[in-house]
């Protein structure tokens, strides 16, 4: 939208362009005009238009003549006010041509298009991070900051923000606003309704630029792009190994802890992982849901099945490197070479 004062200097330009044949001289006309101009009491800008210098003196007065009737909040122009209507009617007239997302501002869809485009033109001046926007820039500057304004009332927790604080406060109260249409399931925030909202959509906007493979959200694509970066910046203080995700490498360091968080209701018996319980647990249950297409077999390990499944391929991948006889299994193998040995 042009400034008030690009309005004024366009409308005096176009007023004061080249005359034809027969029209007044334009310094005839320049003389109408300048009885005609209004001038600003606050400064020395000029208006041939009385709306254009309405405009132009809020920036003076900070008068807010434009009233939301929904909410009472006040603006100094028409066309903020329409825009921020759109809060209370929903519309959201621009749309992403990549993932269909709208949005109720311009803007809001500009910086929303660098989660395609990988843009992050906000740099952090101490380590270099880069953010698409300038909000999740002033945010993570505190970190370097260490300011934590902040605090938990129920257990001391410090925030950089306000708004955080207040997410944070819902673990304490069990307060879950959000909550899904489609299934019912209730989040403490609404961007974590978000993500969840895409498993029912099968919305993935966040791709990969290497392979193409698409994701819900964007910190499953950062994991991702570590197998082909290589990177593994989780280290373990014990022993030095180097994992791609931080979950791996507290599931690793159980192995030194002796940790087995994870126990069966059954029998007692604990586990390093909840996978390896859930697993165990179809002992009990009698679950197998890993049947053989061959003979109908089932089994309660998909690797199970995969070893039966050489009974009827007469696959032998296991090899002796002395004689040549093949196996099915390692084990199988290994009890063998103890002829050799």
């Amino acid at each position: 939208m042009l400034t008030p004062d690009i309005l004024f200097s366009s409308e005096l330009n176009n007023n004061l362009s080249p005359t034809s044949a027969g029209s007044p001289s334009s310094d005839t006309l320049y003389d109408d005009i300048q009885k005609e101009v209004l001038h600003c009491t606050d400064c020395k800008k000029t208006s041939p238009r009385q709306d254009f210098l309405q405009t132009h003196q809020c920036s003076h007065t900070v008068e807010k003549p434009h009233h939301c009737l929904q909410c009472g909040k006040s603006f100094t122009q028409q066309g903020t006010l329409r825009k921020h209507q759109r809060v209370h009617t929903g519309e959201k007239p621009y749309q992403c041509s990549l993932c269909g997302r709208s949005f109720n501002q311009k803007g809001s869809l500009l910086i929303h298009q660098r989660v395609h485009t990988g843009e992050k033109p906000y740099q952090c001046s101490q380590c270099g991070k880069g953010f698409p926007n300038q909000s999740n820039l002033r945010k993570h500057q505190r970190i370097h900051t260490e300011e934590k304004a902040y605090p938990c009332s129920q257990c001391g927790k410090r925030f950089t923000q306000q708004s955080t604080l207040l997410v944070h406060q819902r673990i304490h109260t069990g307060d879950k606003p959000y909550q899904c249409s489609q299934c019912g399931k209730s989040f403490l925030d609404q961007s974590n309704l978000q993500k969840h909202q895409r498993v029912h959509t099968g919305e993935k906007p966040c791709h990969c630029s290497l392979c193409g493979k698409s994701f819900t959200q964007q910190s499953t694509l950062r994991k991702h792009q570590r197998l082909h970066t290589g990177e593994k910046p989780y280290h373990c203080s014990q022993c030095g190994k180097s994992f791609a995700q931080q979950s791996d490498l507290h599931r690793h360091e159980r192995i030194h802890t002796g940790d087995k968080p994870y126990f069966c209701s059954h029998c007692g018996k604990s586990f390093t992982q909840q996978s390896n319980l859930l697993l165990h647990q179809r002992i009990h249950i009698g679950e197998k849901p890993f049947n053989c297409s061959q003979c109908g077999k089932s089994f309660t390990q998909q690797n199970h099945l995969q070893l039966h499944q050489r009974v009827h391929t007469g696959e032998k991948p296991y090899q002796c490197s002395q004689c040549g006889k093949s196996f099915t299994q390692q084990n199988n193998l290994q009890r063998h070479q103890r002829i050799h040995t």
